[in-house]
């Protein structure tokens, strides 16, 4: 049987890269944080190893014996507050899980995202090659997963068998924390949006993100960068709210607000959430300012040359739909 390390594997598509692994036939183990995540827990079947993405020798550690490691675990925040600890965990992080792979003398397969990849200023989709100027790498998450994914690719370039995939805005079963795609559908069904503006994202079910990692390991080339969305899944934020509207929540706002206002609220926001309350803002400051620009990408390269799957999208959203609206049931709540 084979082996795999997975870093983050209490998380979002962490724990989805665990479970496929774990139903492919890998004896996985899971890098778990001591104290983990709120609300999450490790997949059944999934072997702990108790260990912080930054320690070198918790990580070299849970990497003995494995064949390959997939390095997921990230901070996904946009929150201003949070950023030394993004950079120290996004950054620092993968830095020991290479050198790991390194002496361990295994592949790895790094989840990087799509914050990594520019987009072109004629309004076709950014793809793999798409060059990113600085002036889109706004915030501490984008410059953090930018920084990491560099190093992964001078790792390879000194002789890592290393793989980078590229997740757009994974949806589905699962998103505990939650992630800020999985925040905008809590928010819809509890009607916390009384408008809208004119942005988009590229969404993929989280179980096809998961797929794709495996495949970069089988079938991608080392050093390539591969993004994991959905061939038909780029979509203003009107029509994924009219997604949620179709799988039992509210009707969709039907105001559209400026850029200028929701970048005012969002930096009100983050001023008494943030930095007052030290809460996770509802709507962070560097979401608003990425919101000007919609975020559509092609993933041609992974459909094509991995096998990428492409699952309905209606179905990923009607799962995270039921599965938001039972744990608010667990809990005591009431999802609108």
């Amino acid at each position: 049987m084979r082996r795999a390390l997975v870093t983050g594997a209490t998380g979002f598509i962490g724990s989805h890269v665990a479970m496929h692994l774990r139903d492919a036939g890998f004896e996985v183990r899971g890098l778990v944080r001591p104290g983990g995540t709120p609300g999450s827990a490790l997949p059944d079947g999934i072997e702990p190893v108790e260990g912080d993405v930054r320690d070198p020798v918790a990580v070299r550690r849970a990497a003995e014996g494995a064949e390959a490691i997939f390095h997921v675990a990230a901070i996904y925040s946009l929150s201003r507050r949070r950023a030394t600890q993004v950079r120290a965990v996004n950054v620092g992080g993968t830095q020991v899980v290479i050198d790991a792979a390194r002496r361990a003398g295994v592949p790895m397969v790094h989840t990087s995202s799509v914050a990594t990849i520019g987009l072109p200023g004629d309004g076709t989709h950014g793809d793999e090659e798409t060059l990113q100027p600085k002036g889109q790498v706004i915030g501490a998450y984008k410059q953090s997963k930018v920084a990491a994914e560099s190093l992964v690719r001078r790792a390879v370039a000194s002789g890592l068998e290393g793989y980078v995939v590229n997740p757009s805005a994974p949806i589905g079963p699962g998103d505990h924390r939650p992630t800020p795609t999985g925040q905008l559908i809590v928010d819809a069904l509890a009607g916390r949006i009384p408008a809208y503006v004119d942005t988009g994202l590229n969404i993929i079910d989280v179980r096809d993100v998961a797929a794709g990692h495996l495949l970069a390991l089988e079938r991608g080339e080392p050093g390539r960068r591969y993004i994991l969305g959905h061939a038909w899944g780029n979509m203003t934020l009107q029509h994924i709210l009219g997604l949620v509207h179709r799988a039992g929540g509210p009707p969709p706002p039907t105001r559209r607000i400026p850029h200028a206002v929701a970048i005012a609220a969002a930096a009100v926001d983050e001023l008494v959430e943030g930095r007052l309350l030290r809460r996770e803002p509802r709507a962070p400051l560097d979401g608003a300012l990425l919101a000007r620009t919609r975020r559509f990408f092609s993933p041609q390269r992974a459909i094509t040359e991995l096998g990428l799957p492409q699952s309905d999208i209606d179905r990923a959203v009607d799962d995270a739909v039921q599965w938001f609206r039972e744990r608010a049931g667990a809990r005591g709540m009431v999802a609108a």
